[in-house]
């Protein structure tokens, strides 16, 4: 299968925040999720790897091609939706469709159409007269309508309701399914990546946590409950992280049976992304350090 993207040692520093080094791969046919918090380089991420930010180092490659040295020429091939419509107010889907086609080479005017019956999009409906989920449906068309082979999406599904949502990652779902086009999907909305990612990539302040297949996330990751006395008496270094509240401890584990083995009187629950993401970055990271 081959890799679509591929970020190795990417950094870039702003005053008070620094992102990276990052490393990750997107492979053909894969959908990979990009989750953290507000403000953890989500964002700059996606504008590294569409060239609107300079890289402090580390190189960027899309289709086996430099981005430094092809950029005109990958961007052709690469649909990007952010969280906000950016088209006016006063055009229309039929507007789009004319002007689109005088932008980009590979623009089908039978694909967007068919985007837009399919997503139910009034072709000369003017776009304020939309709601924000038909908006982020009409940007989803244009994006995939010049036949891209990656899409970027950064909050793509934020504020949709979730018949809007589900169509969305349905039409996602549908654009890999040749494993030929991929997809890198920045989102706070765990559960749509949990339906539709393959892959998790974590970012915590500007740093990569981790690059994961989803199944491991979601069937290996556990959730260990105890009381604090219990967990005094436990080897933190079979914890990537861990968490106090009033009543328990939260830690994180990377194999749930094993811990089950070794604590058998511990409730341990399967780990959702939410609750690896809440562990990470509002607990004590593990792996053998000395709790405060």
């Amino acid at each position: 299968m081959d890799t679509i993207l591929s970020l190795q040692n990417v950094t870039r520093s702003f005053s008070g925040f620094s992102l990276g080094p990052v490393d990750l791969q997107v492979p053909g046919g894969a959908i990979l999720g990009l989750i953290g918090e507000n403000g953890a380089g989500k964002t700059t991420t996606l504008r590294l790897i569409l060239g609107a930010l300079r890289r402090d180092g580390g190189k960027v490659t899309v289709f086996g091609r430099d981005l430094d040295r092809e950029a005109p020429h990958i961007r052709e091939d690469v649909g990007v939706v952010f969280d906000e419509c950016c088209f006016h107010e006063s055009m229309t889907p039929h507007n789009l469709d004319f002007i689109f086609s005088g932008i980009y080479q590979n623009w089908s005017p039978k694909e967007f159409q068919r985007l837009c019956r399919t997503l139910q999009l009034p072709m000369k409906r003017k776009i304020k007269e939309f709601s924000r989920g038909m908006k982020m449906k009409l940007s989803i068309a244009v994006a995939m309508a010049h036949r891209p082979r990656l899409l970027l999406l950064d909050e793509a599904t934020s504020g949709l309701d979730p018949v809007v949502r589900d169509d969305v990652l349905e039409l996602l779902q549908e654009f890999v399914s040749d494993e030929e086009h991929s997809v890198l999907f920045s989102s706070h909305i765990t559960e749509d990546l949990e339906k539709i990612a393959d892959y998790v990539a974590y970012l915590h302040q500007g740093k990569l946590q981790f690059v994961r297949p989803k199944d491991t996330l979601l069937y290996e990751f556990g959730v260990v409950k105890c009381g604090k006395k219990e967990f005094a008496k436990m080897d933190t270094g079979d914890f990537l992280a861990w968490r106090e509240n009033a009543f328990e401890v939260q830690a994180l584990t990377e194999n749930r049976r094993s811990a089950q083995r070794k604590y058998p009187d511990c409730v341990i629950d399967p780990a959702g992304l939410e609750d690896i993401m809440l562990l990470y970055s509002k607990g004590t990271q593990g792996r053998g350090r000395e709790r405060p």
